[in-house]
Formats: structure tokens, sequence, C-alpha cells
């Protein structure tokens, strides 16, 4: 096998493992606080990227868009906080997974209805032309990709660890009831922590929709695939998302290239299956301890 080859495979699955990586980290925000995952994830991904790409569309500029996709992702996060996870959240049941599948289904019908059934290309000002780096073609637009996700994680992660907002986020996802105690409104947290996941999942649209295209089908795989991620890393791990990420994504290239494209989804549901069968909390996930 020739090592170039290899080495660009693993470059460019890698790349896309990172937004897997981001919407895996989309689903860590809001189980730390609540125990409950967005399963319409996938669709606040698509529709941010419908209403950038509409914005975009409109005549406002590139770089005043970001901010405005930023915030509608926000807004779209605390719609699925308050219309389908919290109220099966006060009455301490799991209705939320039902809830927020319906959730995303009714987004994925009102981005056909809205916006059409159709991909379409999304316009971008970041350059498309391949650049080679040690032997290995990559694109300025590839490499936003990464810059992206580093970018918004550390952000985040900084929010959390510095702010006195970011600490009562930590300290709901450490124990809510004592947190609770201690003067901390869990409900509102929760909510902050559907925002964010929000905005992480309008990054992700921004950032895969002008090397893919946008379509209401297109993070139907992705979401899939990130689902996976955060299960095999742990929920509770934002380090481990990252690595499994960037091995899943390079597995699949690899597994494409060499086993052929029908195959490219399989590497992610075995890694899916093996975790739930052989360590359930993740590679990176914490083993609960049982009080006696």
């Amino acid at each position: 096998m020739n090592g170039s080859v290899i080495a660009q495979l693993v470059v460019s699955g890698s790349l896309m493992g990172l937004v897997y990586a981001l919407i895996a980290y989309g689903f860590q925000l809001t189980y730390a606080t609540s125990k409950s995952i967005n399963f319409g994830q996938g669709e606040l991904v698509m529709v941010s990227a419908f209403i950038c790409l509409t914005m975009t569309n409109l005549g406002i500029s590139y770089w005043f868009m970001v901010p405005l996709g930023l915030m509608c992702g926000a807004l779209l996060g605390l719609f699925v906080e308050r219309a389908g996870v919290r109220l099966a959240l006060e009455q301490k049941n799991e209705g939320w997974i039902l809830l927020t599948i319906i959730i995303g289904l009714f987004f994925f019908s009102a981005a056909e209805n809205i916006w059409g059934r159709d991909d379409r290309p999304f316009p971008t000002p970041i350059s498309s032309e391949a650049l080679q780096v040690a032997g290995i073609r990559i694109t300025p637009l590839e490499l936003s990709v990464a810059l992206g996700v580093f970018a918004i994680m550390g952000i985040i992660e900084l929010f959390k660890r510095k702010t006195l907002l970011g600490k009562a986020f930590e300290a709901v996802a450490a124990d809510r009831d004592a947190a609770e105690l201690m003067g901390i409104s869990a409900t509102k947290t929760i909510m902050l922590s559907y925002s964010l996941s929000g905005v992480v999942a309008a990054v992700a649209g921004l950032l895969v929709s002008p090397i893919t295209t946008v379509g209401p089908t297109m993070a139907s795989a992705l979401v899939l695939k990130a689902f996976s991620v955060a299960v095999v890393a742990g929920l509770d791990s934002g380090f481990g998302v990252v690595l499994i990420g960037l091995f899943l994504g390079s597995l699949e290239s690899l597994t494409s290239y060499y086993v052929g494209s029908g195959w490219r989804e399989a590497p992610g549901l075995i890694l899916l299956i093996l975790a739930l069968a052989v360590r359930p909390t993740g590679v990176f996930g914490k083993i609960p301890i049982k009080k006696v």
C-alpha cells in the first residue's frame, strides 16, 4: 500500500471525523446537566444550515451571517428543551426520547416544505483550492473545519471553567440535587446546556455545508455517526469525543477506499455495538460507583 495514499485518506477522514466529534459534543452538553439527549440534533444542524443559507441569499455578508446563525441555533436548542424535554424531566420519565425524535421529524418536514427537497450549494469566502502540505493535498476549507471545531469546543470549555454560569453548569452536571440546595437553578442550567448544544449544531452546519451541500437529509448520516462517537468515547468525556471522532473518520475513509464505499458506514456501527457490549460507559467514560 502506498504510504502517501494512506496519509491522504487518514487526513481527509480525520477532518470529517471532527464534525462527528462536534455533534457528539452537543450530545454531551445536554447529557451532563439533564441526562437527556436531543435525538433531533441532526435536524438542528440541517435547519441551522438552511437558515444561514437563506440569510446569505438575502445579501447578508458571510461574516455577519455567522453570529446570526449561531443565535438561531441557540434559539432552536431552547425550543427543543422547552417543547420536548422540560415536561418529561419534571415528570421524571423518559418521554424526552420520543419527543425529541418527533421534534426532529417536525423540523425535517418543515425544511422540505419551506426550502424543498433538493440539495443546494453553500457559498463561502474560504478557498477550496488544494494546497500541498508534506505531500498531502488539503484545502483551506477543510482546515477551517478543524479550526472551527477546536475553537467552539475550546470557547465552551473556557466558559464552563472560568465563568459563574459555567460553574453552575459544572455543579449541576456533578450533582443536581446538591446544586439546587446551593441555590443554583437546575432548570435554567439545562436551558443553557440546550442552547449551547444548538450553537454547536449551528457551527457543525456552517462547517460541513460548504464541503457537502445543504439539504433535508444532509445530517441523517452525520448524527448516527456522531452518536456512535459519543457512546464509544463516553457521554462525559469532551476530550474523548475528539480522539474517537478522528479515529472513526480515518477508519471510514480507509474502509471506503480499500473495501468499498458501500462499507463506509460499517466501522461506526461496529464500534457502537462493541462499546455497548464491552464497555457501556465508553472508552473514556467513568464507571459509576454504587453506594451500598
